[in-house]
């Protein structure tokens, strides 16, 4: 099962309109659920305290002109026509820009790194052809490469992100769900409504992240058509409330309305600003969820009908609103008072399935966005559930998803009203815009390599908006805003104390790792008894000994006579070619049967089950081995040196032409013509677990020593595998500082006894493991 490859995929350039429109159509349901939503709580939140509608309608036209201009210069054209354009080889998001910078200006967090990373593919794809670098430029590269502290910073500046992205995750089910919910209200007493509005959005959360575990590809084909069908739905409602009420609202589209408002309102104008920002809720997943779908796709579903679809809805609810200045006791400025009575059932139905789709498609990104982190190194290991074998992307966290549960639930029953909800939303909303716009100025200079000038003027005309914004959010701080902010930091912290860990764990292993001359003075039996089978010893390192190793050596001299040094470990593109995925090397003397494995992964891409992962281990080994690469005895430890010597060497389905691993438990199946290929069984054995052989090309020629080899390397995996793992706990040196006593000896040692420990990617089996423990000091 490969799960790298999905229809929605961006690898094809040159796209046939049918492919763009069919993405179009289903982009509707993944990216815009939560966008297309906002015209049922944008001027319910506008109006809740701030300001008053009055008869002059000098505040609902401004309101208006200040939707009508947030959506054309953010969604519209930000992101649609400038951010799609910074994509990290077709993929989006917080992630994909600090990723680009990381390998234009070698800023890259990850400790493991290796010049070999900088050959593969997509690394290097998007600076083919590209100009040389500025003179403000290539300064700018030099001291972000010269500066650990400005790498933190960038590092924490896309934490940053990330955490308010998931801050949304759990702040936008509340307020879509809710404010659906909340049309029941016109149907209802007062005094009974608002008895019945919360359990139901409870009930309707809870039924929402039950059925996560099912992934979204089940009811995925009903996520377009809800969407479509609500879109369709509120753009009709607005052209009637245009015609019936107010033909002449276009009028308030001038930019002249906004000036009139805020110099009416002033003070309680500038702090609505937090309502009206909740009209883009939803538009950064144009570009988080830009790997599933394609830059085209993406602008014409939200060119030709979101946006006119948004901009109708919005000057229908103005339109009616401007008609009616009857404030009594029961009356709300709302989405659901200018709907038609006789339709205000059904679009309450379309309206909460609208917002289930909408909270499904921001969960899906923070299931996402949390996998990326974690395989960054930035996270702490979770249970990843792939819960399609055709489309890419969509995972399931059991942790995560009931952690955003009771949150949500929390949100809701604590707040009770979409105004407080919608202040909190508004400043995540807008936090996650401005470190995209700070992150996507670095990109037009160090990716781009485009003009200062351009660079200084992007963050400044949408830096300016995304501001002031950003201000009257956070002044509603007790209001609702402190939410994503307790939130974040909350998140924030257990992700830099969990990548400060990994990193000190890190650099206690290079520091202590023991070098192939001990290996070698063992002798050539290395002292040790040798057992039939193959060792995988996970390792972080992509060189040298790991002092583990050296630990459960002194305690048990026998290891198995095929011994692999496995280092698993993500470099900083979005996936990695199934044919650059291995890194094969000898580790002393071919006759010592040591290898070293380097298996790379993007933050995109899929880590395969235990069966097919050996299976792609064993038989690019014995690639390796077929090729004949000719090597140094080994004895040097220099890491430059060491990348030098290891070997690309793809999965099984790469090298077709190549050697061939098949396993079976009965006889031997023909595969291939005996002209064209020969097999190297496995000697017979009284009990075997699994009959083991390689199908090796008749040309070119293996000599002697190769066959040998492969023979050795079949019978041990006949024999099985068994990993042998480090258990390593981690204590503060004396001496060290007390915040790096909490952080080391408390913070870092909870969250690894309470995440998944390392080898779970590869579901290990227990009665095949090994640990080892040892107790590091830093």
């Amino acid at each position: 099962m490969d799960l790298e490859t999905g229809p929605f995929q961006n690898h094809v350039k040159k796209e046939s309109w049918k492919t763009v429109l069919t993405l179009a159509y289903q982009s509707l349901g993944v990216v815009y659920g939560d966008l297309s939503t906002s015209p049922l709580y944008v001027y319910k939140s506008t109006f809740a305290e701030d300001i008053r509608h009055s008869e002059t309608n000098e505040e609902i036209f401004g309101v208006l002109s200040f939707v009508f201009w947030t959506l054309t210069l953010v969604p519209l054209l930000k992101y649609v026509f400038i951010v799609l354009r910074a994509d990290d080889n077709g993929e989006g998001g917080t992630f994909a820009l600090y990723s680009l910078l990381c390998r234009h200006a070698r800023v890259n967090s990850l400790p493991n790194c290796q010049v070999a990373d900088e050959e593969l593919y997509e690394y290097k794809k998007d600076s083919i052809g590209s100009a040389t670098n500025s003179n403000f430029g290539a300064r700018l590269k030099s001291t972000l490469e010269k500066h650990r502290v400005l790498q933190r910073f960038l590092l924490v500046l896309a934490l940053i992100g990330t955490c308010m992205v998931i801050g949304d995750g759990v702040l936008t089910p509340a307020i879509s769900v809710f404010s659906a919910v909340s049309g029941l209200e016109l149907s209802m007493s007062k005094e009974h409504h608002k008895y019945v509005e919360v359990p139901v959005a409870c009930i309707i959360l809870i039924g929402l992240f039950a059925l996560q575990h099912y992934g979204t590809h089940r009811v995925g084909f009903l996520f377009a058509p809800v969407v479509l069908t609500w879109l369709l739905c509120i753009s009709a409602i607005g052209i009637y409330n245009i015609v019936h009420w107010n033909p002449h609202v276009y009028q308030a589209l001038s930019p002249y309305y906004m000036y009139k408002f805020l110099r009416k309102t002033q003070r309680g104008g500038w702090m609505s600003l937090g309502g009206i920002l909740l009209c883009i809720t939803g538009s950064e997943a144009m570009f988080a969820d830009l790997g599933h779908f394609s830059q085209s796709s993406i602008k014409i579903a939200f060119t030709s009908l979101v946006y006119p679809s948004l901009v109708l809805a919005y000057m229908g609810q103005a339109a009616y609103l401007s008609k009616h200045h009857v404030v009594d006791s029961d009356y709300r400025i709302g989405f659901y008072v200018s709907v038609p009575d006789k339709l205000r059932w059904p679009v309450l139905v379309i309206a909460i399935l609208a917002a289930v789709v909408g909270s499904q498609a921001i969960i899906t990104g923070t299931f996402s966005i949390i996998k990326q982190c974690s395989a960054l190194g930035c996270f702490p290991r979770v249970k990843i559930v792939h819960t399609s074998s055709k489309i890419h992307g969509q995972i399931y966290i059991p942790e995560i998803n009931w952690t955003l549960m009771l949150l949500c639930l929390a949100v809701t029953v604590g707040f009770r009203d979409t105004k407080r909800m919608g202040n909190a939303s508004g400043l995540a909303v807008i936090t996650v815009m401005l470190v995209t716009t700070c992150l996507m100025s670095l990109v037009i200079v160090l990716c781009w390599q485009k003009s200062v000038f351009l660079a200084i003027c992007f963050i400044f005309f949408f830096g300016t908006i995304e501001a002031l914004y950003f201000t009257a959010s956070l002044i509603k701080f007790l209001e609702g805003a402190w939410v994503p902010i307790a939130l974040s930091f909350i998140f924030l912290i257990i992700m830099c104390v969990w990548h400060f860990g990994t990193l000190k764990k890190y650099e206690f292993d290079v520091q202590n790792k023991v070098s192939i001359n001990w290996l070698l003075s063992l002798g050539p039996s290395l002292g040790i008894v040798r057992v039939r089978g193959i060792g995988l010893v996970h390792t972080e390192l992509v060189s040298g000994i790991p002092a583990i190793f050296s630990h459960f050596v002194t305690n048990l001299p026998a290891f198995h006579q095929v011994l692999v040094f496995l280092c698993i470990k993500s470099v900083p593109v979005p996936r990695v070619k199934p044919e650059e995925r291995f890194l094969v090397g000898h580790i002393g003397p071919r006759e010592y049967r040591l290898y070293r494995c380097i298996v790379r992964y993007g933050y995109r891409d899929v880590h395969k089950d235990d069966m097919e992962f050996e299976k792609d281990l064993v038989c690019s080994i014995a690639e390796y081995i077929r090729s004949g690469i000719k090597e140094t005895n080994g004895a040097n430890d220099d890491v430059g040196k060491e990348d030098n010597k290891m070997t690309v060497v793809g999965t099984c389905s790469t090298h077709t032409d190549g050697i061939q691993l098949s396993e079976d438990d009965g006889d031997i199946i023909e595969s291939a013509s005996t002209s064209e290929m020969r097999e190297i069984r496995s000697p017979p054995v009284i009990h075997p677990r699994k009959r083991v052989r390689f199908i090796v090309p008749e040309s070119p020629k293996i000599d002697r020593g190769a066959r040998e080899e492969l023979q050795e390397l079949m019978e041990a995996r006949e024999a099985g595998i068994a990993y042998i793992l480090g258990h390593s706990y981690m204590r503060a040196k004396q001496g060290s500082s007390m915040v790096k006593k909490l952080v080391i000896n408390y913070g870092y040692e909870f969250l690894r006894r309470n995440c998944r420990a390392p080898a779970y990617p590869l579901s290990v089996p227990h009665a095949s493991t090994l640990e080892v423990g040892m107790i590091y000091h830093v």
